[in-house]
């Protein structure tokens, strides 16, 4: 088998704890270990009926077994208690990113001589940024009890990356007052940390709003889950060629689909409606948010 894969500070804490990361590795059926691997306990607690799970599959044919990380069971945990406990509803709009990508390609020498690598999802955090001050709704928590509205006066984005240990969502601190090149760097350190497992639990917590960007792999919609305590998350999707008719003249125009599944105990439709509008407007004219 090849070395087991895991951090100075895993290693310290597998220590601590006595724990074998070889006898673990082979448990999980890995070669990759993080700390959350370490803690005690099975899997993650159920919901609902569990009767719809408990079969044989061995009955019909031939099967496998692949455990579940202890960070993907933590995960389950979360999705489901949030996809129980929130009224959700998704809207659906599209923005034209005409102007970010003429942006882009004027910035590109920039880009180069500063070593950072301008991305669309960078343009899509600054607006989100500015979109969260305008309308504080958005930027804010139910309190435990449902009785009371926790309006935050700081605005931290968090950016879902998919990583091969499972999902993780890394927090952008403080996103409008950042600049869109101090942003675009963040993105990256963020992304690259998630992948080697180098981001600490203080770098995911907080988030005014989660980003979840597909756009890179593909889909036309979907809808994305809120992640408590937030009332509302943004979900991308990649670009596509829309024809646009001007009077009686069509032009192909590059657009956007965007997707805000929000709580409605919090957020009104007509909310999200002027909420996405807002953000549209930013992303086609992403000059504004240079002002």
């Amino acid at each position: 088998m090849s070395e087991i894969t895991a951090s100075p500070s895993t290693r310290k804490l597998a220590l601590e704890k006595g724990v074998d990361l070889e006898a673990q590795a082979k448990k999980l059926g890995r070669r990759t270990i993080g700390p959350e691997d370490l803690e005690s306990g099975g899997a993650a607690a159920p919901t609902g009926d569990t009767s719809y799970w408990a079969v044989d599959h061995a009955a019909h044919g031939p099967v496998t077994e692949e455990p579940m990380s202890r960070f993907a069971q933590v995960a389950a945990r979360n999705l489901a208690a949030a996809q129980a406990l929130i009224p959700a509803v998704t809207h659906h709009d599209r923005a034209d990113v005409s102007g970010i990508e003429a942006l882009r390609k004027a910035w590109k020498d920039e880009a180069a001589a500063r070593g950072v690598k301008l991305t669309a999802l960078a343009f899509h955090v600054a607006a989100l940024a500015r979109c969260l001050r305008a309308f504080p709704r958005f930027n804010a928590s139910l309190s435990a009890d449902g009785t009371r509205l926790i309006l935050k006066e700081y605005v931290h984005v968090g950016i879902a990356v998919d990583t091969a240990h499972g999902l993780m969502v890394p927090v952008i601190r403080n996103a409008d007052r950042k600049g869109l090149w101090a942003i675009a760097a963040e993105i990256a350190d963020l992304a690259a940390r998630a992948q080697a497992r180098k981001i600490g639990p203080d770098e995911m917590g907080g988030a005014s709003m989660t980003i979840t960007n597909l756009g890179g792999i593909g889909g036309t919609a979907f809808t994305p889950i809120v992640n408590p305590p937030e009332v509302a998350i943004l979900g991308i999707t990649r670009t596509e060629t829309v024809t646009v008719w001007e009077g009686d003249v069509a032009r192909p125009v590059p657009m956007v689909p965007l997707d805000l599944s929000y709580d409605h105990r919090v957020i009104n439709g007509a909310d999200a409606a002027r909420f996405m509008t807002a953000y549209a407007g930013l992303i086609a004219d992403p000059r504004r948010m240079m002002i």
